[in-house]
């Protein structure tokens, strides 16, 4: 297992697009909240590390013998499964061991949508469950936060928020509208000018950084595990995850039995069955 060159937020966003990087069976599913999103991305723009991945490289000849699923693009709390992957004839993967849920933050973030119950509504409102994307508030910046505070303003916004942050004065970027800047270009000065931002230095400095980020930063460092060996990887994956708090015991064996079980989802079957006895 080697250490590999760092990529950029820009490279592995695009390959999750293209199905070059996909989850295995043995993945939980994704369950990080808006806030968490919200701070790794705070992280992201301070230039802090986001801890190393781990993936796993499967050849073109062993892509049939595994189960492998797509990662979450919208994510709905009410249904929070990932879907069966359909991998491309004759096109090998790469698998997340370690780093599912920072990678499917930012994919949801650049590409995508996060839904969660509103407080206080029933589940039966229709008004209870709006589609929120992630914003940066373009015109501030905290420059005296403490270690534990934010220093960029990302929030995930409604179109009903967005709304009324906006009739309020503040300034909202949706960032991703950044991946289609053109670093090399005058893209991010445009697109403030057009704006009457153009001299505003805090929202340049803040569009450009973001800008920076997702095509430029190399910010995804990960090993690269080569083993055709499942239960090698397996027992890679356990020692990865249970040595912290992340994954419980019933956790890690759920994970085995998705990716040994040939004829049913695992995964699919105990969540549906937990939020059945749940509710």
């Amino acid at each position: 297992m080697a250490f590999q060159t760092a990529l950029s937020t820009g490279e592995v966003i695009e390959g999750i697009h293209t199905r070059k990087y996909l989850l295995p069976a043995i993945q939980r599913e994704f369950v990080w909240k808006p806030s968490q999103i919200e701070e790794l991305f705070d992280s992201l723009m301070r230039g802090y590390p986001i801890g190393s991945f781990l993936f796993w490289e499967v050849k073109a000849e062993n892509v049939g013998k595994y189960a492998f699923f797509d990662f979450i693009v919208d994510y709905d709390e009410r249904t929070p499964h990932n879907d069966p992957a359909a991998v491309p004839n004759g096109q090998g993967v790469i698998a997340i061991l370690d780093g599912q849920q920072r990678l499917t933050a930012l994919n949801i973030a650049l590409r995508g949508s996060h839904t969660v119950k509103l407080p206080r509504l029933h589940r039966t409102n229709p008004l209870a469950y709006p589609a929120t994307r992630l914003y940066l508030n373009l015109a501030e910046v905290n420059e005296d936060a403490s270690p534990d505070e934010p220093v960029f303003g990302f929030r995930f916004l409604s179109e009903k928020e967005l709304a009324k942050r906006s009739e309020d004065g503040e300034v909202w970027f949706l960032i991703s509208d950044a991946t289609a800047f053109d670093p090399e270009t005058t893209a991010v000065y445009d697109y403030l000018h057009a704006r009457g931002l153009a001299d505003h230095q805090v929202a340049h400095s803040n569009l450009y950084k973001l800008t920076q980020l997702i095509h430029k930063t190399e910010v995804v460092s990960y090993y690269l595990e080569k083993s055709d060996d499942l239960d090698k990887v397996l027992n890679i994956f356990i020692r990865v995850n249970s040595g912290g708090t992340q994954l419980s015991y019933s956790d890690l064996l759920l994970s085995v039995a998705t990716a040994k079980w040939s004829q049913r989802d695992a995964r699919k079957r105990y969540t549906t069955w937990l939020m059945r006895s749940t509710t």
